[in-house]
């Protein structure tokens, strides 16, 4: 497959609307309250039953945050209180023990992931702590050969701290920065230097960390194309394995922070496409390689290396290299996915503890897929990673006639092949350079309930 991508302002104008990221198919819309604890269970323990057994990926939710960033649309706890950090964590424990009691202990994690919130909010003794609660209860590897990710804000960690995360087992790091420019960050209440930010970074690479990526946004208040331009620039120079671009999705009826960003201090749509398409330049010619839904990597990072041999995955952490893994997610608001099923922790910090205290797991709601739900995430899942679907691979797994099964579907993406978004080459569906920032919308077509919804108000737009 041909990594890369072109810019054509002119089709982003025309298919720029809402719509899903596609971390999972269905998308949590289509969560409700009828799955529950009896459901999960069950499902986990149809994960033990298959054959080959899968590994297991874990996800641990951290809330807490010091300070709040105006633009953040993540489910936080904002708060200077450390002490807060403890009783939530006797409370993963419990979860922690019910959830591994469902899963035969000989599964392996093949990947493990601390989100957040802030998870260098915790004290080195509270990391130290939880990672020892999860080697008691989980079947960690110790070969350094998994996946063991840890998001980063570099206004709370110190060298120190990387080298504390290294030992406890972690090998890839993820950094927030979004905008190195000071009028930005005063504006979203994120003051962050880039000496701090580069400090993480070279302990990371000192402690022998195999990845390091950088988030950054565009579309914040008082950004311009030059002046993105230069934090892109000072990135480049600082030389992540890979990058993660992210579209800010202005929604302030729905994020309280956001409130607190003035409409009028946006970057203009024009100005905001002008930014992207400098950004796509820098890191093209810098030598990244874009990966797809805003991530860019080097050519020799795994990432970039799982998309060139076929077998990149995608989940609610973003890429991955590791497919196949049952995912179990434990803390307020994560979410799993277990054999067929995706199912949401309850969203407050008193909702989990009351749960956890009865001695229940905290599921608040969740979907069980159906045939077509499988068959639809398939064909989602390999435009969104690989941009590209053989047809006839679709037909001998799923035992159908593309043609017959999609007719409305490949009616609908007439006019996105007309415009170049996609293409037919020989039984293959492949959406070529020219549309490959419009994945969502190629993706989009295949999404039933999508469809048969009367407003996509809920997602944020592609571009």
């Amino acid at each position: 497959m041909q990594q890369g991508i072109e810019f054509d302002p002119d089709l982003i104008r025309r298919y720029d609307k809402a719509g899903p990221r596609y971390t999972s198919y269905p998308t949590a819309v289509q969560f409700h309250e009828g799955f529950g604890e009896p459901e999960y269970r069950a499902a986990a323990q149809a994960s033990n039953e298959a054959v080959p057994a899968r590994p297991l990926s874990l996800y641990f939710h951290i809330p807490f945050c010091a300070r709040v960033c105006f633009y953040c649309a993540c489910n936080k706890v904002v708060t200077k209180d450390r002490s807060r950090a403890a009783p939530y964590l006797r409370d993963l424990y419990r979860e922690m023990a019910l959830q591994s009691a469902l899963f035969d202990s000989q599964r392996v994690v093949d990947q493990l992931h601390w989100g957040g919130g802030t998870p260098t909010f915790l004290s080195h003794a509270e990391m130290a702590e939880l990672m020892e609660q999860t080697a008691r209860h989980f079947r960690l590897r110790t070969d350094d050969g998994g996946e063991y990710a840890v998001e980063v804000d570099p206004r709370e960690a110190d060298p120190t701290t990387i080298a504390h995360l290294r030992r406890l087992g972690f090998n890839r790091l993820s950094l927030g920065v979004q905008d190195f420019d000071p009028r930005v960050q005063r504006a979203v209440n994120r003051i962050q230097s880039e000496a701090e930010t580069r400090a993480i970074m070279d302990a990371a690479r000192e402690q022998g960390f195999k990845s390091v990526n950088v988030d950054l946004i565009y579309g914040l208040p008082f950004q311009t194309e030059a002046s993105f331009a230069r934090t892109v620039e000072r990135i480049i120079e600082a030389a992540p394995d890979r990058l993660s671009v992210f579209n800010y999705a202005h929604l302030p009826e729905r994020f309280k922070p956001q409130r607190r960003i003035r409409a009028e201090d946006l970057p203009s749509p024009a100005e905001k496409l002008a930014i992207l398409r400098r950004t796509i330049d820098q890191l093209s010619d810098a030598g990244y390689l874009y990966i797809g839904m805003d991530h860019f990597a080097r050519p020799d990072d795994e990432l970039a290396v799982a998309q060139r041999e076929g077998r990149l995955h995608r989940n609610f952490q973003g890429y991955s290299t590791h497919a196949g893994a049952d995912l179990v997610a434990l803390g307020i608001t994560s979410i799993s996915q277990v054999g067929e099923t995706y199912s949401q922790n309850v969203r407050t910090l008193d909702e989990y503890h009351r749960h956890l205290a009865h001695g229940r797991l905290p599921v608040w709601r969740g979907v069980t897929l159906t045939a077509d739900d499988r068959l639809r995430r398939h064909v989602i899942s390999r435009l969104i990673c690989h941009f590209e679907l053989d047809t006839r691979e679709v037909e001998r797994r799923f035992g159908i006639d593309f043609e017959e099964y999609f007719d409305a579907e490949l009616a609908d993406l007439e006019a996105m092949r007309a415009d170049g978004l996609v293409q037919w080459e020989a039984e293959r569906l492949v959406v070529p350079l020219t549309g490959r920032l419009l994945i969502r919308n190629v993706c989009m077509v295949f999404d039933r309930y999508l469809r048969e919804a009367a407003s996509q108000q809920r997602f944020s737009r592609v571009i």
